[in-house]
């Protein structure tokens, strides 16, 4: 099963709210109404984005706060952890 265009528009202005992309946000918005979305089909999907994204901030809240209290103190050493610094 394909997904039609104005679905695939919703997921992707979802994605755009999650990921914080504005110019991806407008650029979805547009293609979505070109496909045949709704204003309130777009009004959706950004408030179910908006969710995920309060939803996700919070557990990487609290995770981030445990590891405040857990982490070691030679954390983040050069040649450690993820590779962001």
């Amino acid at each position: 099963m394909k997904l039609d265009t104005r679905i695939t528009e919703l997921i992707a202005i979802g994605s755009s709210v999650t990921a914080n992309c504005q110019p991806c946000l407008q650029y979805h918005v547009d293609k979505a109404r070109e496909s045949g979305a709704s204003d309130l089909d777009i009004a959706q999907a950004i408030e179910v984005a908006k969710m995920v994204r309060k939803g996700a901030a919070a557990k990487m809240d609290t995770f981030a706060s445990a590891m405040s209290k857990t982490a070691p103190a030679n954390a983040g050493a050069p040649g450690e952890g993820c590779g962001c610094r």
